[in-house]
């Protein structure tokens, strides 16, 4: 499975920094409204008039947070807008009549009348008056919430936006790398190159392999999705090279069982990875077996790939996670950017086997 998230700072768990947040705001928002800071600094050292702002602090904080977590999510991004207006027209009421009792609890703290308090203006209709205020505060809230929300969301999508570029480039560096690998060719055309004579028929068979895998390669791996059975078939012709290539006592054994559709997808040479690292690292024992096991399930949406093979008893973690270049650690990192939690990775080494487990969607 996915390693477990960094724990995060209790004030950020529980989004407590955002109290100083709105305790700021709201006294912008008075000194904006009465045009002395000083004024209102001493307008908040007052009793009545403390618990009147905190009216305002909870009421707008309440509906700010209603819409951001809950209106939002269940409506807007779903595209039920004229459903999402009416509820959220709806929590700018509520929230604003449960402002409008702070002005009668600081008056009441007074001991005074509402009138008296307020001043005269507020004698007639002074709950309208009083609503209409709160009703205008309440909406600013809203909408810069929601301003810093949309923009947050934008830089965030922005950077995963760049972070899958940045990836793409890397992981095509790599591809070159590998299909220019001289090691790998020299070897596998030199296999071939003897078994001409040897067995001509497997000579033809392997070269064809060899020739499927370079085109592939080359020319169908560049999107960004491929078709599952292209990466199926690249697997079995890489694990037939790698068998003539090896030429030892490996016991290599695929097991594909599919119940999915023709048209999957998936990402390009993300299960090679973990096949090449088998390879790389199973073990070279002369008197016991030395073996690799691939497995592959499908459903209509998941695919289940795991793979085990032998290592040798001096072989590490680090060793075998660390190899070519690119190693597990950025296959991870890959599948964070291109399934995002819809991923799960289960590497096990208990000194004997090796064991990579993968599961995630496929569309």
């Amino acid at each position: 499975m996915t390693p477990a998230p960094p724990r995060r700072h209790w004030l950020v768990r529980y989004r407590l920094y955002h109290i100083p947040f709105w305790l700021g705001y709201n006294y912008l928002m008075w000194v904006v409204a009465l045009g002395n800071p000083i004024r209102v600094y001493h307008d908040l050292t007052y009793p009545p008039l403390t618990v009147k702002f905190l009216f305002y602090v909870f009421g707008e904080a309440l509906a700010v947070y209603f819409n951001l977590y809950f209106l939002i999510p269940r409506y807007l991004e779903k595209g039920r807008f004229v459903l999402y207006t009416a509820l959220l027209l709806l929590t700018s009421v509520v929230a604003t009549s449960l402002i409008v009792p702070g002005y009668y609890v600081a008056a009441a703290m007074a001991d005074m009348n509402v009138a008296k308090f307020w001043g005269a203006n507020y004698d007639k209709a002074c709950w309208w008056t009083f609503f209409s205020g709160a009703l205008a505060a309440t909406l600013a809230a809203i909408t810069l919430a929601m301003s810093i929300k949309l923009t947050n969301n934008w830089i965030r999508s922005k950077r995963h936006q760049q972070a899958l570029e940045k990836e793409k480039l890397e992981t095509e560096l790599n591809f070159l790398r590998y299909q220019f690998n001289p090691h790998f060719l020299f070897n596998t055309i030199n296999s071939i190159f003897f078994l001409i004579h040897k067995n001509p028929d497997v000579a033809a068979a392997s070269l064809a392999k060899f020739s499927e895998l370079l085109r592939y390669q080359l020319y169908e791996c560049t999107d960004e999705r491929i078709s599952l059975s292209q990466e199926i078939n690249y697997l079995e012709n890489f694990i037939g090279l790698e068998r003539l290539r090896q030429n030892n006592n490996q016991q290599v054994s695929l097991d594909i069982r599919r119940q999915d559709g023709e048209g999957s997808m998936i990402a390009p040479f993300m299960l090679m990875t973990f096949v090449e690292n088998a390879f790389k690292h199973v073990s070279r024992h002369a008197d016991q077996p030395n073996w690799i096991n691939i497995s592959l399930t499908t459903t209509e949406r998941l695919l289940d790939f795991s793979i085990a093979n032998s290592i040798a008893p001096y072989a590490t973690s680090g060793d075998i996670i660390r190899y070519g270049g690119v190693g597990l650690r950025n296959v991870q990192r890959r599948l964070d950017l291109l399934y995002p939690e819809q991923y799960a990775l289960d590497i096990k080494n208990d000194g004997v086997t090796f064991e990579v487990r993968l599961q995630t969607t496929i569309v």
